[in-house]
């Protein structure tokens, strides 16, 4: 990343008292080091009297150099979607409980965050995927996801059926509670829980993952890149798509779902010592193995 860091955003865990302290705690620290500090509006709203200019979420990309996110997964997936077309890379502050996309420590913020700003970190670019719905042609909706599409039984709680094909190729037709299209970022997520497969983040492809299907030989697929899934529900069948499990479209028989990779991908800047396997050794709380004396 060339651009000197001047401007940085501040976007924070919607109406948490914790989070809002430490965001003060953060913008007071870059103004210390002479840096102009924006706040998210939602956020700052959240903070009370302040003396710092806010930008909806949308508009934060034209304005920021950096922007600075502090929360859980969930705040950071939220951030990543509408802060990727723009480019501005993002740093995560873990508020949260997991945090596979928040990566620094609350206890050390200030310390990770004034490296970050000496020039100590390292650019990850991760992709998305794009996703639309057509109704008889008609486009519904369409929505870029950081973690994953996920086709999922509605409120009746029985299982749906649907056809898939990739690349215009039949693949299949399958009943089950539904199917998870996920990215490398979000393997580690509801797809993980499903028993698909944990995705390095430079692999350059995405995994289709079943959901409790009824015939037991429906296992995960791993996809190239350029792939493009089609699921087609089949009537009298009606169910739900997520993105990301943050937004949501009700569908019906003969609904398509198309989901393909994004134009857009996230960047995110890492300390130069991060690593994403002593990453998943502390969040998956695997064994290490014993060490030689």
């Amino acid at each position: 990343m060339d651009k000197r860091i001047t401007k940085v955003a501040l976007i924070g865990k919607f109406r948490s008292g914790e989070t809002a302290e430490a965001v003060r705690l953060i913008a007071d620290y870059l103004e210390s080091r002479g840096l102009t500090v924006f706040i998210e509006a939602d956020t700052g709203a959240s903070l009370g009297d302040h003396a710092w200019q806010t930008f909806p979420l949308a508009e934060i990309g034209a304005a920021a150099d950096l922007a600075v996110v502090l929360g859980g997964d969930g705040t950071m997936l939220a951030a990543a979607r509408a802060l990727a077309p723009s480019g501005v890379p993002l740093v995560g502050v873990n508020r949260g409980r997991l945090g596979f996309l928040t990566d620094i420590a609350s206890t050390d913020m200030l310390d990770a965050l004034g490296r970050l700003l000496d020039g100590e970190y390292r650019i990850e670019h991760r992709f998305l995927l794009h996703a639309e719905v057509r109704r008889q042609g008609e486009l519904l909706v369409k929505s870029d996801a950081v973690n994953d599409v996920v086709l999922a039984k509605g409120g009746l709680g029985r299982m749906i059926e649907f056809s898939v094909r990739v690349d215009g190729e039949f693949i299949y037709s399958q009943r089950s509670d539904g199917i998870i299209v996920a990215t490398p970022t979000g393997s580690t997520a509801y797809a993980l829980s499903a028993n698909g497969p944990i995705l390095h983040p430079s692999v350059r492809g995405f995994a289709m993952v079943p959901l409790c299907p009824h015939a037991l030989s429906n296992r995960p697929i791993a996809l190239g890149l350029e792939a493009e899934v089609e699921i087609v529900l089949a009537p009298p069948y009606e169910a739900i798509v997520h993105v990301d499990g943050q937004l949501h479209m009700d569908v019906r028989g003969e609904d398509r779902i198309r989901i393909r990779r994004s134009d857009h991908e996230v960047t995110l800047l890492h300390l130069p010592d991060h690593s994403y396997f002593a990453m998943l050794r502390e969040k998956l709380r695997w064994s290490e193995l014993p060490k030689e004396h």
